[in-house]
């Protein structure tokens, strides 16, 4: 499965795993891991440590978290990039909006 959910320790924390391409083929997927959740979780991690690829798609999903996170009081952090993913995230100003580590 490209992509899993679990929850962090502290209960609040959605943790949504990206495997392989993050594209528009897991556009349906990505909303499910974040909309049916429960309304306890406060923050959202996204772990891209086995993402291979992402585009312009994936980028617009990311904002579609962040609105449905709260906005600019959204707590989201983009974790485990690789080098190439780092580096899309950077041209487009994600650092702006999102906690990337």
């Amino acid at each position: 499965m490209p992509i899993q959910t679990r929850r962090g320790e502290d209960g609040q924390t959605l943790i949504i795993s990206i495997e392989g391409r993050f594209d528009f083929s897991t556009h349906q997927a990505f909303r499910d891991a974040y909309e049916h959740g429960d309304e306890k979780v406060r923050n959202y991690v996204v772990d891209l440590s086995e993402t291979t690829y992402l585009d312009s798609s994936a980028l617009g999903m990311l904002l579609l978290l962040r609105d449905y996170a709260g906005g600019d009081g959204a707590r989201i952090a983009i974790e485990n990039c690789n080098n190439d993913v780092r580096r899309i995230l950077s041209i487009s100003n994600f650092e702006q909006l999102f906690a990337i580590r």
